[in-house]
């Protein structure tokens, strides 16, 4: 009969579900954590701060489909994951954060013991969606279960399982576990008399969108069948991008930001949302309207009236409600043919965002026309990302653009790039952010290189916090602590093993761009906005 630690009793438990990478740091007290990786064929990456490591992870959920699973240290280590934690919760999206917490009996102690910290537990207990501390091995197993059933069968956030030390490190007969992954039932709507009534309200519609946000990513195929059926616009959130390919005549892409794609989505008669919040961060406006019927699906019943009041609300993961409403839409709607306002609507997009944001604007289209078609694009919260990039490039399957829209933390996109790479290892991968947000992860140029990952990054540099320049200006204060001083960024690739090289138009970053996908490794593309000529 074999034995094994309670930490290595977790790993083997979150191994069985088929999460082959983990992304943390090793430490003194997390060690029962790392001992059975090798052993159960685990991936490990280990980042140069923890942050970096949950926003890695997010970066592997999301082409994997599985939870980012982090393994921290205790104090430090766990506080410097919880912003990674806090965008998991903003974004709705799975992760399973796994620490040691003090033994039994010596919580709160003051005493001065290594990384002692006043109450860890209660800390990320309040960013994350569910915190558990378990007080034995089977407890231990059982959160994990209980992490991957509420990811499977509720709104996915983040999950935090700390374990003391004195129960991480005991030793437990494993054939007394429970360590085998369990199959749980994604919700769907049950309520038929609803179903039908959302049905009616589609089967009559003459002028119908759709608008489908992050908890739409896993419904691709049912939405791409449903815009089919009706002839139906589809616009997107940032979280939702390319779940129905951009590329299509009716997709007016992710551009609620944009007054003239709102207008189209309020004035439908029939506005039909799918899994989304509607959250003013990634609408730019409070709410959105709406002057027809409301037709919602959510996974969380708390959503269905969430910014925008429902007038049928249908309750269940997206890619099963979707397919019973498919069921019986017998009869296709009565809409026209909208594929000339869409793309009407889609011009008057990229109008407003030259008019507002010019420079954004056309580095990104320069930026998109040097990428590869299949590229996944991690991105950050910088100018050229929000303001140009996002809604300039066209992407065909979801997840292709990790970001987050809700959360804006700087320091995501270069780790999430990582973790996406490592993810969906047979697709180029890139990382587009601006200066001030790549020194918030720069330390994560040497992990890339270490884990032997073929990943660009593009840098536009615009000498600082752009907007934050912006912002003070226009409260009438004199810019203060946003001009950045630059480091040489193609010598900070090659300082970390890599290669990089600046770029002043398009023919330039074109040739880059290449010869960086042929060259794989780590590389950088710099662009420095003041002097880049762009093709517009």
């Amino acid at each position: 009969m074999s034995t094994l630690s309670t930490g290595g009793a977790v790993l083997t438990a979150i191994r069985n579900y088929g999460v082959d990478t983990v992304f943390g740091i090793p430490g003194t007290h997390n060690l029962e954590f790392y001992r059975s990786l090798k052993d159960l064929g685990t991936r490990v990456v280990t980042t140069r701060h923890e942050q970096g490591a949950g926003y890695g992870s997010d970066g592997w959920s999301l082409q994997t489909g599985l939870p980012g699973v982090v393994i921290t240290t205790s104090g430090p280590g766990l506080l410097n994951a919880l912003s990674a934690a806090a965008t998991s919760f903003c974004e709705s999206r799975p992760m399973l954060i796994l620490a040691p917490g003090p033994e039994q009996g010596a919580e709160f102690a003051d005493k001065g013991t290594l990384h002692e910290t006043k109450d860890q537990f209660s800390a990320a207990a309040a960013i994350v969606e569910t915190a558990v501390r378990a007080t034995s091995a089977s407890e231990a197993v059982e959160a994990v279960h209980a992490a991957f059933e509420r990811f499977a069968t509720a709104r996915p956030r983040p999950t935090y399982i700390e374990v003391p030390l004195d129960v991480l490190e005991q030793q437990v007969e494993a054939d007394s576990l429970d360590l085998e992954a369990r199959t749980y039932q994604r919700p769907r709507c049950t309520d038929e008399a609803l179903l039908e009534q959302a049905r009616a309200a589609l089967r009559g519609a003459s002028r119908p969108v759709i608008v489908a946000g992050g908890g739409s990513r896993g419904a691709a195929e049912e939405l791409r069948e449903l815009v089919d059926t009706l002839g139906a616009p589809i616009v997107t959130t940032l979280n939702a991008k390319g779940v129905v390919d951009e590329h299509h005549p009716l997709s007016l892409g992710a551009n609620l930001r944009f007054t003239e794609v709102r207008e189209y989505a309020r004035t439908a008669d029939v506005l039909l949302v799918v899994g989304s919040k509607l959250g003013e961060a990634e609408l730019w406006v409070e709410r959105l309207e709406a002057t027809g019927t409301v037709v919602r699906i959510d996974l969380a019943e708390g959503q269905v009236n969430k910014n925008l009041t429902a007038d049928i609300g249908l309750v269940g993961d997206a890619k099963a409600t979707l397919s019973a409403l498919l069921d019986g839409l017998d009869v296709a709607s009565q809409a026209g043919d909208f594929r000339a306002g869409v793309a009407g609507a889609l011009e008057a997009a990229r109008a407003e965002g030259l008019e507002t944001s010019r420079e954004s604007t056309l580095i990104a289209e320069d930026i998109v026309a040097a990428l590869p078609h299949d590229a996944i694009v991690s991105t950050d919260s910088s100018q050229i990302c929000y303001l140009g990039l996002l809604n300039a490039i066209k992407v065909s399957t979801p997840n292709s653009t990790p970001y987050m829209a809700t959360y804006a933390t700087l320091g995501y996109g270069l780790p999430a790039a990582l973790g996406a790479r490592i993810g969906a290892p047979d697709r180029p991968t890139f990382a587009v952010v601006g200066d001030g947000a790549l020194m918030f992860s720069l330390q994560e140029l040497i992990t890339v290189v270490e884990q032997g990952e073929d990943l660009t990054v593009i840098v536009v540099d615009n000498g600082g916090y752009g907007e934050i320049r912006a912002n003070e200006i226009s409260a009438g204060i004199d810019p203060v602590g946003v001009e950045l001083t630059q480091p040489d960024w193609p010598l900070m690739a090659a300082a970390s093993g890599g290669h990089g090289v600046a770029v002043d138009d398009l023919g330039q970053l074109k040739d880059a761009v290449a010869n960086a996908v042929e060259a794989g490794g780590l590389q950088l593309i710099h662009i420095d906005a003041k002097r880049y000529t762009t093709a517009g």
